[in-house]
């Protein structure tokens, strides 16, 4: 069992525990030779990691006790010893009693009373010897100079070993006796696809649905211990990432599901509320922020995240709050901001084009230097089937970004910029006040969450937005795929500068490959 360790000292703000009433809970007493008036502590598994919950001190034999934790507490917990070392123990409402060595301690395990935990390192155990045993067919299949006979003995002999220890496990999984242990090792076992009816003829789209609607069938969602070993992780984190298609609006569909099953069972509501919220609003997905913002107006700002203290919760909903004007599907807010001229200003709702391009660059960014020729080659290839780009410079000085403009051949673009003289304190309560822009104008960087150049954003003829955080070549592909064409080859926007740069490469890399062939 290789999970990845990673001990803290403090506990996750979000974490809540309470009693439950009329369970009883039992102490665990521990004995390991080595140890005397040592420091050792108790450690939950949340999910994949460890927090400290408990510590206590030896005496001098090496005898030391925890204090039993309420049912909703139980579950997979590390008992951490000087070193640091730690072994692995089911935390559960029955007697508990072990003894072991402080060089060896999950090695050297004796379980004197625990059901639960006899089962655990009779497992524990039974693996390691199934390890040994594989451990010479290993060599065979790793050996070059190993006979196609021994490689069809050594494969036949490891099929054997994996539906043995299949049929170990399952004896654990389906004990009547409700193991908690079992219960996590179901977490780990994939549902078994039975085979799609006669008049299905598109099986693998049959398998997928049935794979994701049976799902969570391995889970109980009544029981709280189950967040409290890394299975659970493993299946909350692979659901989210691989499981479900990357589409906000599924995404969020299938969340509000998932968290409606498990309301009730506090802890695991707020273990993939929590999960969710964080891998939405980092992703690196395109538009997958939408449903960060779904999730926090659903269920952070209605008070059902109850967690939180005031500041943290402030913080979640205000991050959701300036994302509100970006959203992919979402009708971009319109920008009012003067033109080259610094007198004329242009609405980017004014366009009417069949695609607009939003981009915000800046002319002393080297890398918008490097998107904005590739830019350029799109407008041409695409303005006469309806594309135009409103480009809105994040110079905060006007002579560097004209100047730059003026050198290049991007003046069939709508150019808009806050220069700052217009958009001084005093001037900026005047123009709005007058009705030519509004705040979210004069603040676009907030706006549409702008934090690096260039940013990119696609609007169709409503001005929704189809995409954003995307690269210029990324722009192109999803133009012609939107008109159901195959995209050229991305060379094809290049600047014949930069084509010039890989075709002096292919050269050398071409005549380097010679060199070596006639060296050989």
């Amino acid at each position: 069992m290789n999970l990845r360790i990673n001990i803290l000292f403090m506990a996750l703000s979000f974490i809540m525990t309470s009693n439950v009433s009329g369970q009883t809970s039992h102490n665990v007493d521990v004995t390991v030779t080595g140890l005397s008036n040592d420091t050792v502590y108790l450690a939950n598994y949340y999910g994949s990691k460890l927090y400290y919950s408990d510590t206590t001190v030896a005496d001098t034999d090496g005898h030391f006790t925890f204090k039993g934790k309420a049912f909703n507490e139980c579950g997979k917990y590390a008992v951490v010893l000087p070193g640091p070392v730690f072994f692995d123990i089911m935390l559960v409402n029955e007697p508990m009693e072990f003894r072991t060595t402080k060089s060896n301690p999950q090695g050297d395990m004796v379980v004197i009373q625990s059901e639960e935990n006899i089962v655990f390192y009779d497992y524990l155990s039974y693996l390691n010897t199934k390890r040994e045993e594989r451990s010479p067919h290993d060599a065979i299949l790793n050996d070059s100079m190993s006979s196609p006979l021994q490689i069809e003995i050594a494969k036949n002999a490891m099929v054997l070993m994996n539906s043995e220890v299949i049929e170990y496990q399952d004896a654990i999984i389906d004990d009547p006796r409700d193991y908690l242990f079992g219960k996590y090792l179901g977490m780990l076992r994939d549902p078994k696809i039975p085979n799609a009816p006669d008049h299905i003829d598109d099986t693998r789209l049959w398998n997928y649905l049935w794979y994701r609607s049976h799902y969570w069938d391995r889970v109980d969602f009544s029981d709280p211990r189950m967040v409290r070993d890394g299975s659970f992780h493993q299946m909350v984190e692979r659901w989210w990432g691989q499981v479900i298609p990357p589409d906000p609006d599924t995404l969020f569909y299938e969340a509000k599901k998932l968290l409606t099953q498990v309301k009730g069972n506090d802890d695991m509501f707020k273990y993939i509320l929590h999960h969710m919220t964080f891998e939405s609003e980092s992703s690196k997905v395109m538009c997958m922020d939408k449903v960060f913002v779904e999730l926090v107006n659903e269920y952070y700002i209605t008070g059902q995240v109850k967690w939180l203290n005031d500041e943290q919760l402030k913080k979640i909903i205000d991050r959701a709050e300036a994302l509100k004007y970006s959203i992919c599907g979402n009708v971009a807010h319109d920008i009012t901001l003067p033109g080259l001229d610094g007198t004329t200003w242009e609405s980017l709702h004014d366009i009417d084009a069949r695609y607009t391009v939003m981009v915000v660059w800046e002319s002393t960014c080297g890398h918008c230097k490097k998107e904005m020729p590739i830019l350029q080659r799109v407008y041409e290839e695409w303005h006469d089937k309806g594309l135009e780009i409103y480009a809105i410079g994040n110079d905060f000085e006007p002579d560097p970004w004209i100047e730059y403009l003026e050198t290049t051949n991007y003046m069939d673009w709508t150019h808009v910029s806050d220069n700052p003289q217009i958009n001084a304190q005093d001037s900026a309560v005047k123009l709005i006040n007058a009705g030519i822009t509004d705040l979210q104008s004069l603040n676009f960087r907030t706006t549409f969450d702008v934090f690096s150049t260039p940013k990119l954003f696609l609007l169709n003829e409503n001005k929704e937005i189809l995409a954003k955080q995307i690269g210029a070549l990324q722009l192109a592909e999803m133009l012609y795929r939107l008109d159901g064409i195959e995209p050229p080859h991305p060379e094809f926007f290049l600047s014949e500068e930069a084509i010039e740069k890989l075709r002096k490469l292919e050269q050398q890399e071409g005549a380097s490959n010679k060199s070596q062939v006639g060296h050989k």
